[in-house]
């Protein structure tokens, strides 16, 4: 990614002069509200207008959940791939609803849907299919909008998933979890320079289809990333997670622990269109009786991530 303007961003430039120009006869006033309106989401005389940082920082999550009455439809893909041995892909596709009823709530409503492709892989039985895998809805919570009275946004959000296809191994099953999630960001530089720090907890409980016993799990999560935008269109930065698998709903039956860091991608196509991207590599980690490096029992060896938002 290059911190020249691209030639797009520059004939938007070309062209808002040019506009400005001919808008030189309406008073000012009216004239600032028509330039702000039309300007999104590029800069006038070198000043960057606001970004939503809800989606800027790939696996990371930012604090903004958008304006009250906003609707959006929004496409997601998450891939997984590598193991110890064999070949390994799973890829999830997420399409989903988003409306924000209140300037403190953001609601979504998902169908998900599995494409897993295991081949001679350890502890893992072979398996190539595509199928239709559940239903999801995330409830969030503005506790505190990032302005000029509190530097630092926060948010709580809850997300509730029923699975019938187990997401890594692509097994037929039945499954009720949740992802709880603590969303802090701060604008360290205005309009340029973005942190955030997420913290979350996904407890599972879920049975084979022939087995009736269920089995319970959990996962603690600790994120953090960076970014900066390098264009009034293009943010990119860094974020690294690190990742606990437990045997239970707690914390008292380890099973592994994963460390993953990579680069992140934010686009502002248009007014009402982005594209995100983001792409993680396990450095570090250790599952339980393996001394081998890594963990690539619970995990995953690389996560990517393709996000695109149609707003309406």
């Amino acid at each position: 990614m290059a911190s020249r303007p691209t030639r797009r961003s520059a004939a938007a430039r070309a062209f808002l002069l040019v506009l400005c120009a001919g808008l030189s006869s309406v008073p000012s006033g009216v004239r600032a509200q028509e330039q702000a309106a039309t300007s999104f989401p590029f800069a006038v005389d070198g000043v960057y207008n606001e970004i939503e940082t809800k989606y800027i920082f790939g696996f990371t999550d930012g604090a903004d959940i958008g304006l009250e009455g906003e609707k959006a439809l929004e496409l997601e893909t998450n891939a997984a791939w590598r193991k110890r041995s064999g070949r390994y892909m799973a890829l999830e596709q997420e399409v989903a609803l988003e409306y924000v009823p209140t300037q403190n709530i953001g609601l979504e409503f998902a169908a998900h849907g599995v494409a897993t492709r295991i081949k001679d892989v350890e502890n893992m039985d072979d398996r190539s299919r595509v199928r239709a895998s559940g239903l999801s809805a995330k409830f969030s919570y503005l506790l505190v909008g990032r302005g000029p009275e509190s530097p630092v946004g926060l948010t709580f959000s809850v997300e509730p998933e029923w699975s019938r296809v187990e997401g890594d191994t692509g097994a037929a099953t039945r499954a009720l979890g949740a992802t709880f999630k603590l969303i802090a960001d701060a604008e360290l530089i205005a309009n340029r320079l973005y942190a955030a720090v997420n913290f979350s907890y996904s407890p599972e409980t879920a049975k084979a289809v022939t087995d009736p016993a269920w089995q319970r799990s959990s996962a603690m999560g600790l994120s953090g990333a960076l970014a900066w935008r390098f264009t009034p269109i293009v943010t990119a930065g860094v974020e690294g997670q690190f990742f606990n698998a437990y045997d239970s709903l707690g914390f008292g039956a380890f099973q592994g622990r994963a460390v993953y860091v990579g680069p992140t991608l934010h686009v502002q196509v248009t007014r009402k269109i982005i594209v995100a991207a983001a792409y993680s590599a396990q450095i570090a980690g250790h599952a339980l009786a393996d001394d081998r490096r890594l963990d690539l029992t619970n995990f995953s060896r690389h996560r990517a991530r393709l996000k695109f938002e149609y707003e309406f």
